[in-house]
């Protein structure tokens, strides 16, 4: 995966918050996710995301976490979405 991140945080309230969204999403669960611009994703958490070190690009570094999602209605189709990003997390089941 890549080492360069849209965001990157420093703050311990947004860290949290990540982390906090971590805690949500358990490996293989089916979900529906809802991002800050409205767009949602339905599918299958590959495995739980971690907080990982990042840069910007302008090279600052810090801290996110992106989520890898198996699309449920297109199969063979992924989405990697940044945890910071993300408004909701609705449980669809599990695998």
């Amino acid at each position: 995966m890549t080492k360069i991140a849209e965001r990157v945080h420093h703050d311990q309230a947004e860290i949290a918050a990540i982390e906090a969204r971590i805690a949500e999403l358990d490996d293989e669960a089916i979900v529906e996710i809802t991002l800050t611009d409205g767009t949602r994703h339905k599918g299958t958490v590959t495995a739980r995301p971690t907080v990982q070190t990042f840069r910007d690009a302008q090279g600052n570094e810090g801290v996110n976490s992106l989520l890898r999602l198996d699309d449920l209605d297109r199969p063979g189709q992924s989405h990697y979405l940044w945890l910071d990003r993300v408004a909701e997390v609705r449980h669809l089941g599990s695998a």
